[in-house]
């Protein structure tokens, strides 16, 4: 019976990752190789106009992340971004998602974004103790995630491609656990927003978290894994700190920055 506790303890230590201070990971496996990256960034791309001409308006850290995403596998890359060539068409024909195709999610108030980290990542909040699944189901649920993934890249500058997400799950409880919704929002990160995320931090962390993501887990990929940081309550301040200045860090958590809805940023 001990076995077993110790057993189920690792386990969530390692699903529940939090650091006493935290530092950046190798993401890619011989990325460092740039000859051999460009070599088959040349391949990937080929390839791609190959299937589809207008692949050719598609600039290179575009492809570049789709390939890294899948550890410089041309054929696995040229796979991931024909689909996500495929869904934007389909999913969003606009080219963007307007508000009043996501008004009940917009209506909770949850989204917030604005400064960013030391290394120019563009952070955005998200209030998890604000949100209910809606009348509108997963797919206003997902045009919402677009909508808030859209306007965090278009935030991203020439060398930076990644933002940062703090999930506040401050007051989050049964009625906010959407595993549905979430499963939907790791989808439409991991598929068509590849090598995006910077780091995505859980902090006011509920007990009552832990049951959905143990089932949520084993859905993320292994490089989005590393990105995913919880921190102690006793060392929000300082774990922030360390990530954020001072100066670009929201008030509610001993900054200098007001919110302001996602909406409006």
């Amino acid at each position: 019976m001990e076995g077993k506790f110790k057993a189920e303890k690792e386990e969530d230590e390692d699903i529940f990752y939090s650091p006493e201070r935290i530092e950046e990971k190798d993401e890619i496996n011989g990325c460092n190789d740039d000859v051999e990256e460009k070599r088959k960034l040349g391949h990937l791309r080929a390839t791609l106009e190959k299937q589809d001409p207008a692949c050719q308006e598609i600039d290179d850290p575009a492809l570049r992340r789709f390939l890294r995403a899948r550890d410089l596998d041309v054929e696995k890359a040229s796979t991931m971004f024909i689909k996500y060539l495929t869904w934007r068409r389909s999913f969003v024909p606009n080219g963007s998602i307007s508000l009043s195709e996501i008004k009940n999610h917009m209506g909770q108030n949850k989204m917030f974004m604005q400064g960013t980290d030391k290394k120019g990542r563009p952070i955005a909040v998200f209030f998890g103790g604000r949100h209910f699944a809606t009348k509108g189901g997963t797919d206003e649920l997902k045009r919402a995630v677009v909508f808030v993934l859209d306007k965090l890249c278009s935030r991203t500058s020439d060398g930076q491609e990644k933002f940062t997400i703090i999930a506040d799950l401050k007051g989050y409880g049964y009625a906010n656990s959407d595993v549905r919704g979430c499963l939907a929002a790791l989808s439409t990160l991991q598929d068509y927003y590849p090598e995006r995320l910077g780091k995505l931090f859980f902090i006011h962390v509920p007990y009552i978290f832990s049951t959905l993501w143990k089932i949520v887990y084993p859905f993320i990929d292994k490089n989005t894994k590393k990105k995913v940081i919880f921190i102690e309550n006793k060392r929000l301040h300082t774990t922030l700190l360390e990530e954020i200045n001072e100066s670009q860090l929201p008030e509610i958590y001993g900054g200098k920055l007001q919110l302001v809805p996602i909406q409006d940023a």
